[in-house]
């Protein structure tokens, strides 16, 4: 490989630096070149969608209906009477129709199930589908919010929270969701530049970075997960907590890119420092992975009242270009508290910003202040997610929700454990055993690898020689594979992380192979060295 000057990129997000890599790997003609680098997955929910699309068909003829004196292909806005008994005889004449089908039952779970009435639903429905009004509410329409509400406290929190006790903002994805939330604290007073913000590393990179920009401006402190005790944290790091300088305590979970979830004593750990040492620390928790895991339970569910959640519905349903997800907030939360508690000047101040929305600013909540930034305030009455998307929000809700034997979450837990088992089969090393990993990604620790396949000289020979990054560019230069630098999600040991989303079996079956013919040459130039180095102890002995 030519020589090439790594430094160059050091300072680059993982994700831009994955793109100089994919031009690296892709160079060499008649050689496939594998991305593992990025987590977009090559498996999506299909039922939901087949759904979505016959929902709008039934839509589209009920635009038509209201207008139906009217040529040329001119519809109206659908009328909530009578839709009932219309969608019956649609699901009627169409039963062959899966898509149909799943709309049935839908409407059945919405209205047996979760007590929402039926007609409401399919109004809400049809007119999101259509898109042909804006968002109202904009935080989240009404019917829609109490369903995806339904699923998020299922998932996430386990049923330990009554669903009438969150609420929910709908935005365009996680991505959004840090956007926004970053912002408003800042808007309102509840991070400060020089303030302390901990997060849990390694993490999602733009967790590292925003709090670093210049509009921010923000200290971060680093709370460690040790991969000796299965990627968690030490209760020596989680009581750095306890300072009352952090403001914030940012977090993934399950992690990224170790993919584990916080066992019970982390969250319990954490429970007992917010309620016996921090009961003023806000914590984001980011939970997109939460669905690969069994029984899983957020932040949210332990500390509800100090914990904002964003939930992505991008991972788990396929669904990255949908931009969908969600914030969650408790009723009573530690935002509203602390912005109630703020000097009188800032909260003039406030008042001014906010002025134009309500009569009593002081008693907006944060999370519509949230809806208001999003839009710069003075756009607040044309804010909110596309209806379209919220519909396909809920269709991904109800498919969960009505899926009582998780047969989906079944399926995808076996595609990613049969690709991680064939990456590390063929790289000769056995699969993780803990219950806590999740295993949508893998991390690939470089000295970790070393010691396993040829124990510690070798794993002390590769820590010393090679550098993490040049070693990316080597195994794209040579095996038209990329991964992405661990160092940039916050790992403190070289490592490189691997999705286990988004290829198929044999791919990673061939990056497990490709990667072992890569160590087997790095042994053999090691055995060399020692050689020569034992050669050259023999001469200097005297005779």
């Amino acid at each position: 490989m030519d020589s090439i000057d790594y430094s160059r990129y050091e300072k680059l997000s993982p994700f831009e630096l994955k793109d100089e890599l994919i031009k690296l790997a892709s160079s060499r003609e008649n050689r496939l070149m594998l991305n593992a680098g990025r987590g977009n997955p090559n498996f999506l929910a299909t039922l939901p969608r087949r759904a979505f699309f016959r929902l709008g068909l039934f839509a589209v003829a009920e635009a038509e209906l209201s207008f139906s004196y009217m040529p040329n292909g001119v519809g109206g806005l659908p009328r909530i009477e009578g839709i009932e008994g219309r969608f019956e005889r649609y699901i009627s004449e169409h039963r062959d129709q899966e898509g149909v089908v799943f709309l049935g039952r839908a409407l059945s779970y919405v209205r047996d199930q979760l007590g929402l009435s039926g007609s409401g639903f399919l109004h809400e429905m049809v007119e999101g589908v259509l898109g042909a009004n804006y968002p109202v509410p904009p935080r989240m329409l009404s019917i829609s919010e109490d369903i995806v509400r339904h699923y998020v406290v299922k998932e996430m929190v386990g049923g330990f929270l009554p669903p009438g006790s969150v609420d929910l903002f709908a935005v365009e994805g996680g991505t959004a969701a840090m956007t926004y939330i970053f912002n408003s604290m800042k808007q309102n007073g509840l991070i400060e530049r020089g303030d302390k913000v901990a997060i849990g590393l390694p993490v999602f990179t733009p967790y590292i970075e925003i709090p670093e920009l210049d509009e921010y401006g923000l200290t971060e402190v680093a709370i460690n997960a040790n991969p000796a005790q299965g990627w968690q944290y030490p209760d020596s790091e989680l009581d750095k907590l306890k300072d009352p300088a952090i403001k914030v305590f940012f977090c993934v979970n399950p992690s990224n890119p170790p993919s584990v979830r916080m066992d019970d004593r982390s969250l319990e750990r954490i429970a007992g420092i917010v309620g016996n040492d921090r009961k003023d620390l806000i914590i984001l928790t980011d939970d997109v992975y939460g669905t690969f895991a069994d029984d899983f339970r957020s932040l949210f569910a332990v500390c509800p009242y100090n914990t904002m959640l964003v939930y992505s519905f991008s991972k788990y349903f396929g669904a990255t270009g949908w931009r969908l997800g969600v914030i969650a907030t408790h009723k009573q939360n530690v935002c509203d508290r602390q912005i109630a508690g703020l000097p009188e000047d800032r909260k003039v101040a406030l008042d001014r910003r906010y002025g134009s929305l309500v009569p009593d600013v002081r008693g907006l909540r944060f999370i519509d202040r949230l809806v208001a930034d999003s839009r710069t305030v003075a756009l607040n009455h044309t804010a909110g997610l596309s209806t379209p998307q919220q519909v396909q929000m809920v269709m991904f809700s109800l498919f969960a929700l009505m899926d009582e034997q998780d047969g989906y979450k079944a399926e995808l837990k076996k595609v990613i454990r049969r690709r991680e088992a064939a990456l590390y089969r063929e790289l000769g090393l056995p699969t993780q055993s803990d219950p806590n990993e999740v295993a949508y990604y893998t991390l690939l620790d470089m000295e970790t690898i070393a010691l396993k396949l040829y124990g510690p000289e070798y794993a002390a020979w590769v820590k010393a020689k090679l550098n993490p990054g040049d070693l990316l560019f080597r195994i794209a230069a040579e095996t038209g594979i990329v991964l992405l630098p661990g160092k940039g999600f916050g790992t403190q040991q070289p490592a490189a992380r691997a999705s286990l989303a988004n290829l198929n079996e044999y791919e990673y079956a061939a990056i497990g192979r490709s990667l072992r013919g890569l160590a087997d040459q790095s042994y053999e130039e090691f055995k060399r060295q020692q050689q020569n180095g034992n050669a050259q102890t023999d001469k200097t002995k005297p005779n």
